[in-house]
């Protein structure tokens, strides 16, 4: 999938009018060509530049403006203080310092709190969203469901605490169809019938046909998310069909 073309106008709203040469490079050239670069995805350009930054002591609105630009281009609050304390010992204790009195005005409105819900919307960038209650009586433990788009190719958040998982079903259709996975956050399972379960673990991903048998969830010890992507297809439904018994899951080992 190909990456949103990345934009920038600052340096001519800001120093257009005194100096158009420096602007044009700043929004043409470093924005417009360098951060459009292949072989680096957008995140990990914001993470090497958040490095340098602090690396050569800048803390000042610079800095702020690329923090911003990384929780834009999906570096969450846990991974920007996992960078800075490593950060730390390699460029000082002072630049550490002030980037993270930046950063924590930067991720101010993330979630707060201990509870576990809480510690884990922490870990990824998509929003655990609500209760799965319209699903609930299909999935034995507790789920929650976050519509991320509506538009393209729908697809949600899904979310699992530890050892919930949903019933074995079937996604039908006469032509196309299906559903495709991708684990965002935490470590889950993902099993078709008559085939060994699959770990799956942030970054995986799971191609489901249409008309097969199979289950997902969360591993006993661990929150899971994925985003669930619906594949169109003619006549398109979903069949939901028996649990997944605790023997069954048991086998998984864990």
């Amino acid at each position: 999938m190909a990456q949103e073309k990345i934009t920038q106008t600052a340096g001519r709203a800001q120093l257009g009018a005194f100096a158009p040469g420096f602007a044009a490079l700043n929004d043409d050239v470093l924005f417009g060509e360098v951060w459009n670069r292949p072989g680096l995805s957008p995140r990990e350009r914001s993470m090497v530049t958040v490095a340098t930054l602090v690396a050569k002591g800048i803390t000042d609105s610079s800095l702020t403006h690329h923090l911003e630009f990384a929780k834009q281009n999906g570096v969450t609050r846990t991974e920007i203080s996992e960078m800075l304390t490593h950060i730390a010992f390699y460029a000082g204790w002072p630049n550490a310092w002030g980037a993270f009195r930046l950063a924590k005005n930067v991720w101010a409105d993330d979630v707060e709190g201990d509870s576990a819900r809480a510690a884990f919307q922490r870990s990824m960038i998509f929003p655990i969203g609500e209760p799965n209650t319209a699903y609930a009586q299909y999935f034995k433990g507790r789920s929650y469901l976050a519509r991320v788009s509506e538009e393209q190719v729908p697809f949600s958040n899904v979310t699992f605490e530890p050892g919930c998982r949903n019933n074995w079903h079937v996604h039908r259709a006469t032509e196309g169809g299906g559903q495709m996975l991708v684990c965002v956050a935490g470590r889950g399972w993902y099993q078709e019938e008559g085939k060994p379960a699959v770990e799956m673990r942030p970054g995986d991903v799971a191609h489901i046909p249409a008309n097969v048998k199979h289950w997902h969830g969360a591993a006993a010890d661990s929150w899971f998310a994925h985003l669930a992507f619906e594949i169109p297809g003619k006549d398109a439904r979903n069949e939901w069909l028996e649990p997944v018994t605790d023997e069954e899951y048991a086998r998984l080992g864990q």
